[in-house]
């Protein structure tokens, strides 16, 4: 049998190598994965050239993934600061990174990024295309959008967000609108301004037979962008958002069938109560694909915190529907985030992940939590430290404040609720004060 893809080796039956590990990291029968890679419900991207890669799955009835966005601006272009980054994400579990990377050549870096990482790799091909090309929005043409598309699929780059959308319909829908926040995706502007200014069609959607042979060549998936992504509250479910949603619902079943695997982008900023209605509305025009969301952050006043507003949104999201989560960092809206930004959005996005796994009742989603909780009632620090998803941040804390008593921590001290549980339990007395009526 001859496949070049995932999607087609399971449409085939036949179990390769990136599918059996998928299946032993979910806790789920291979056939079970292959199935579901088969009928697009789930994707794992793994492009050809890929070589340090370890397979991750996405879709529905997996844990719920995560993607760390990183790269270089015009305004903070050190390289070795964005790499460090890079092993901060693999090192904390990460299963997604994204070079967003749109100054210069990135070639290097992209090339050092796909040697270095086991996790999976993104790219935005249109944030690169004024560097690598070194020509204007304006001089641009359809072929040199391909051109970059191509240049980043031989690089091993294993999903690829291309803006396809955002089709002159689209824009009709965006347009009626009449939008708070207008456009806030950085490659769907781009697009936005170029369609406007040349008065052409969006060549991704134009020529989208085109991209999708590049990326059956290499096996790399597409992430079809949503360039109407609601940018505030006030934006989020409108005419311009879902237009959008069903052109990309359209661009997902021609994806399916040129054998090359999908995955569906999605809002952006949304209150609450929207979350639940939003996913399945996706799921339902998209035909299950699986579902990849930035946030969704659920209030727009919170800069400087926004990973704490993503990862509400996120886990209300991925509990109902939602596959993978874009992280957010407490530097979004205001900069280039650093590391400690970093390891905070990882943190945030990890958390929502996990609460979701929990309330999908995934397979073994609990175990942690269960040994977590023998820990302490066994008040075993060491052991805590080791199932706490920031372990050196939960030690620093704990050996922060001289501790009077041992095993208990600074908040309660002898007055731990446990310690006196367990006291009682055992048949021990539960003491304060000593012989001479001295208290601590």
């Amino acid at each position: 049998m001859h496949y070049k893809t995932q999607i087609e080796a399971a449409r085939q039956g036949i179990l390769t190598d990136q599918i059996k590990l998928v299946a032993k990291k979910e806790n789920r029968p291979a056939e079970w994965i292959r199935e579901g890679v088969a009928n697009g419900t789930i994707a794992i991207p793994a492009n050809v050239h890929h070589q340090s890669l370890s397979a991750e799955g996405i879709g529905d009835g997996l844990k719920t993934k995560i993607n760390v966005n990183l790269g270089i601006s015009g305004d903070a272009k050190n390289y070795d600061l964005e790499m460090n980054k890079v092993k901060m994400a693999v090192k904390m579990g990460a299963e997604s990174i994204m070079d967003l990377s749109n100054y210069g050549k990135t070639h290097e870096f992209r090339e050092k990024l796909i040697d270095y990482s086991p996790a999976m790799i993104g790219t935005v091909p249109m944030y690169d295309a004024i560097g690598y090309l070194e020509k204007d929005l304006l001089k641009m043409t359809a072929d040199d959008f391909l051109r970059v598309v191509e240049a980043h699929a031989k690089e091993g780059v294993d999903f690829m967000t291309i803006h396809a959308g955002i089709n002159r319909r689209a824009i009709e829908g965006f347009k009626r609108s009449g939008r708070r926040m207008n456009i806030v995706s950085r490659g769907g502007s781009l697009l936005f301004a170029w369609m406007e200014m040349t008065g052409n069609e969006n060549p991704f959607f134009e020529h989208y037979d085109d991209v999708l042979e590049i990326l059956h060549e290499h096996d790399a998936v597409i992430s079809i962008g949503d360039s109407l992504r609601p940018g505030c509250l006030d934006d989020s479910t409108d005419a311009g958002q879902i237009g959008e949603l069903i052109e990309i619902g359209y661009l997902t079943e021609r994806a399916w069938k040129a054998g090359v695997q999908v995955l569906v982008e999605g809002p952006g900023h949304m209150a609450i109560d929207e979350i639940a209605a939003n996913m399945k509305l996706q799921k339902r025009l998209c035909h299950n694909a699986p579902f990849y969301v930035l946030g969704p952050l659920v209030t727009d006043i919170a800069p400087g915190y926004d990973h704490i507003t993503s990862a509400i949104g996120g886990a209300i999201a991925a509990s109902n529907g939602a596959n993978f989560l874009c992280y957010v960092t407490p530097a979004e809206h205001l900069r280039l985030p650093n590391l400690d930004d970093v390891r905070d959005g990882i943190i945030a996005a990890k958390i929502a992940a996990h609460a979701a796994d929990i309330a999908n009742k995934l397979p073994g989603a609990r175990d942690q939590d269960n040994r977590m909780a023998d820990a302490r009632q066994k008040l075993d620090w060491n052991a805590m430290f080791k199932e706490a998803m920031d372990p050196e941040k939960a030690r620093r804390y704990y050996e922060s404040v001289p501790l009077a008593q041992k095993h208990t921590c600074s908040m309660c001290g002898k007055m731990c609720a446990v310690r006196t549980t367990n006291k009682i339990l055992s048949g021990e007395k539960v003491v304060f004060c000593d012989e001479n009526g001295k208290c601590d």
